[in-house]
């Protein structure tokens, strides 16, 4: 039995999310049926995490078990063969068979792209969030910051979430300004609750626009108030970049 481990790119606008759901079109019961069809293997693909409906990757890990003899340089190329457009295998390997993508994770990397110019996108609309008001970058900066560190992310966990705890590291966080009006939330940590990159994206906005002060991020991560902290950002604008293990 090998272990293949899969590292993905996806468009998620046309999906219902990462997870395998009987009637509506998923990720992951996509990528099964393509591995099924050249392998002749009904398999389990285990993610480094679900995404949600909407949300893109540009690096998430899978692996999964199999009995094949396909050559490992060959994986990659007869799985995309299989495909849709949206989806694309960008490389396969032979790992250790104690490796597994959720379980063996140390640390993952989202980054979250606003569209701050006046008038928004046509083009781009599916991949990004437009947010016309100008925002204060530089306190937005400030605000990043309060976020590193181990904490109690508590406020910004969406109702539904199932982790039994909500302290999570944030290694890195930055609000990084780029040309034609782009904004990128960037956030590193070794695991994230249901919708904690939108909420916290989310607030980013709220100081951004006056709304919450940038030393108020504090109180709000103390105080573990979902009411505090700001609006759920559309999912569309959030990419899964990188898994570290």
């Amino acid at each position: 039995m090998r272990n293949i481990k899969l590292v993905i790119e996806y468009d998620g606008k046309e999906f219902n999310g990462w997870q395998k759901q009987p009637t509506k079109l998923n990720i992951q019961g996509t990528i099964e049926k393509a591995i099924e069809r050249i392998t002749g293997e009904q398999i389990e693909l285990m993610a480094s995490g679900r995404t949600d409906a909407g949300v893109h990757a540009l690096g998430q890990v899978a692996n999964f078990k199999t009995n094949s003899n396909i050559p490992i340089d060959k994986f990659a190329i007869a799985i995309n063969s299989n495909l849709k457009k949206s989806i694309v295998i960008q490389s396969a390997e032979e790992v250790d068979d104690r490796f597994h993508s959720r379980l063996s994770c140390k640390k993952k990397r989202y980054r979250y792209i606003i569209n701050n110019s006046k008038y928004g996108t046509a083009i781009y609309r599916n991949l990004e969030t437009h947010i016309p008001v100008k925002l204060d970058i530089d306190k937005m900066k400030q605000a990043v910051k309060y976020f590193e560190g181990e904490h109690d992310f508590k406020a910004f966990k969406a109702s539904g979430t199932s982790s039994k705890s909500s302290v999570r590291t944030i290694y890195k966080a930055e609000v990084i300004q780029k040309e034609n009006d782009r904004i990128w939330i960037e956030l590193t940590g070794n695991g994230f609750l249901y919708n904690m990159v939108r909420i916290i994206s989310g607030t980013l906005v709220e100081v951004g626009l006056g709304k919450i002060q940038p030393q108020e991020i504090e109180d709000i991560i103390r105080l573990g108030k979902r009411e505090n902290a700001g609006k759920t950002l559309p999912p569309q604008g959030l990419y899964l970049i990188s898994v570290e293990y």
